[in-house]
């Protein structure tokens, strides 16, 4: 049984349909990319996965529970937890403040999510920001901040939508080094990302989206050579340099 599974999913907004019959997998255990153009689809994939859309047509399954009409806290609350491509952390509370709102899903007592939120900050490098305004932090901070945010949850599966965006070589090699380490802890993570040597290093699997609809799903140098998605994503350039990888 599959870990997240869309089956023969649309979703319809007015006369533009954003996903198009898209159906694939995430199984337990794996990292899958989802890349795609700008408009392709993918965010609008993950809204549907966590609740915040309900698709117009077909299935959507979360550990051998059917999710597709469930409200976004039932499913955060069932293991599934995501990040947002625009980092909006409450800018006015500390860093640890706002890890332990994710923390309250299982935590009743104040003092059990403040520990669970320090946990979680250990664990993403930002132990010595806890007691920081958010705003404050750079971007490679906050990216961090919007993942503890979604582990303080105990995710099965986390929903990464481009959390490498606007990173130096350094900060991006560090995110992918957490990204690892989170799926050695037992979390399955589905992420977005348009840094095709990020996502490359990273994946065990590929999924590609061109106008809501899947045109690949393969290892990332089956995908990387496959002709469709060179002709609507990669680019000639991409697969020349990768092609010896």
């Amino acid at each position: 049984m599959s870990l997240l599974e869309y089956k023969n999913v649309t979703m319809q907004f007015g006369g533009l349909r954003a996903t198009d019959d898209v159906s694939f997998k995430v199984e337990t255990g794996e990292i899958v990319g989802l890349i795609g153009p700008n408009g392709a689809g993918k965010t609008t994939l993950f809204a549907l996965a966590s609740g915040f859309l309900h698709p117009t047509k077909g299935e959507i399954w979360f550990d051998g529970r059917r999710v597709d009409r469930l409200a976004p806290p039932d499913i955060c609350e069932a293991g599934l937890a995501r990040t947002y491509q625009i980092v909006r952390p409450f800018g006015e509370m500390t860093v640890l403040e706002n890890v332990m709102i994710g923390a309250f899903l299982h935590c009743r007592a104040r003092s059990d999510a403040e520990e669970m939120a320090a946990q979680v900050l250990e664990r993403v490098g930002l132990a010595s920001r806890s007691s920081q305004i958010a705003r404050t932090l750079t971007l490679a901070g906050r990216k961090r901040l919007e993942v503890a945010k979604a582990l303080a949850t105990k995710p099965k599966l986390l929903l990464l939508d481009e959390v490498m965006a606007g990173l130096n070589t350094v900060e991006t090699d560090q995110m992918l080094e957490l990204i690892h380490s989170v799926r050695a802890d037992g979390v399955s993570v589905l992420v977005i990302e348009h840094n095709m040597q990020a996502i490359m290093r990273l994946s065990d699997r590929i999924v590609v989206i061109h106008h809501g609809q899947k045109i690949g799903d393969g290892d990332p140098s089956a995908v990387a050579s496959d002709p469709d998605v060179v002709a609507a994503y990669l680019g000639e350039s991409y697969q020349g340099k990768h092609a010896n990888a």
